[in-house]
């Protein structure tokens, strides 16, 4: 008879938690309060550095032929006087990539394409190019509409499933959660003027998916709880639906922050602004999930005589 090992795994994260949550719910809702307004002033002061998708022109991304760090402030000196308004050059990935955004120019295809070609016989045989992207006006226009419709019905569309699944306290708490996610992920990159394209748009729904699997995860733990425990205090019973949920929600994250990670390092410069709005939608959608949408229940006041549904699990869990 063939031998077959007894393996049983290893848990990497330890059982049965009592970490009290809820006592840390005040300094959080400030804390998310203050970071909400800070991300919706930087919005609307610095706005976002909208890239080629959403700006309209000719973005050229080139690389030195013999491997040396580029001389972004000589490429700047040499392309500022071809005459073609506001050109931005930024070391983009290594040091001898470089990414060149010219702004829209007058004469619609026929005027980028000038442009372009001006670029490409400024830099002459020093630099290769890498990729070359055009985009008109008037389908920059349409993508940004596009782009927020995109993220404005994701987000009714998972409160409207919540609210149908769960409660209306517990849809309130998901949609704060899934704004707050959002809103600060685009303060960052309104902070730190990184490139907004539509990549950008898709990590930010794909944080919106990870982020309510997450919050779904946790809320459903809270309903059977809540018709478990009849009368345990609604701040002990979040506390212990949170931690009992705890080592999914962090062996969860951890194993996409892992993957994140690696595409961040090795993905190439065209995945790394979308990854790294990926890896800050994690981060936050997971600390939403815990201290944003859970707390908010005890603040709305859920009731036990109105969750329904979860009978079944409750009693084979009791």
């Amino acid at each position: 008879m063939r031998f077959i090992p007894n393996f049983k795994g290893y848990d990497f994260f330890p059982h049965g938690t009592h970490i009290n949550f809820m006592r840390f719910r005040n300094v959080c809702f400030w804390a998310s309060i203050i970071a909400i307004v800070v991300s919706i002033g930087l919005f609307a002061i610095r706005g976002l550095n909208y890239g080629v998708d959403f700006k309209g022109g000719t973005l050229i991304e080139v690389q030195t032929t013999s491997g040396v760090p580029a001389d972004v402030s000589a490429l700047r000196t040499q392309l500022g006087g071809l005459g073609l308004g506001d050109v931005q050059i930024q070391e983009f990935g290594a040091t001898n990539e470089v990414l060149i955004r010219v702004e829209q120019q007058p004469g619609e295809e026929a005027g980028q394409q000038a442009a372009l070609k001006k670029v490409i016989d400024a830099l002459g045989s020093n630099y290769v190019q890498r990729r070359v992207e055009v985009v008109g006006p008037a389908v920059s226009a349409e993508l940004r509409r596009t782009g927020i419709l995109a993220v404005t019905i994701a987000v009714l569309a998972i409160m409207a499933y919540v609210w149908f699944r769960f409660e209306w306290q517990f849809a309130v708490g998901t949609l704060l959660s899934l704004l707050h996610d959002v809103m600060v992920v685009v303060g960052i990159f309104a902070l730190f003027q990184l490139e907004f394209d539509l990549g950008i748009v898709a990590a930010l729904l794909t944080i919106l998916g990870y982020s309510v699997n997450d919050t779904v995860v946790v809320s459903d733990r809270i309903r059977e709880n809540l018709r478990k425990y009849k009368r345990m205090e609604l701040s002990e019973l979040l506390n212990l639906s949170i931690n009992e949920t705890l080592s999914r929600t962090i062996l969860t994250g951890v194993t996409t922050i892992v993957v994140l990670l690696a595409l961040f390092v090795f993905g190439g410069s065209v995945m790394r602004y979308f990854t790294l709005a990926m890896l800050l939608g994690v981060l936050i959608g997971t600390y939403s999930s815990i201290f944003i949408a859970a707390p908010i229940l005890e603040v709305l006041g859920v009731k036990r005589e109105t969750v329904t549904g979860g009978e079944k699990t409750a009693a084979a869990r009791g």
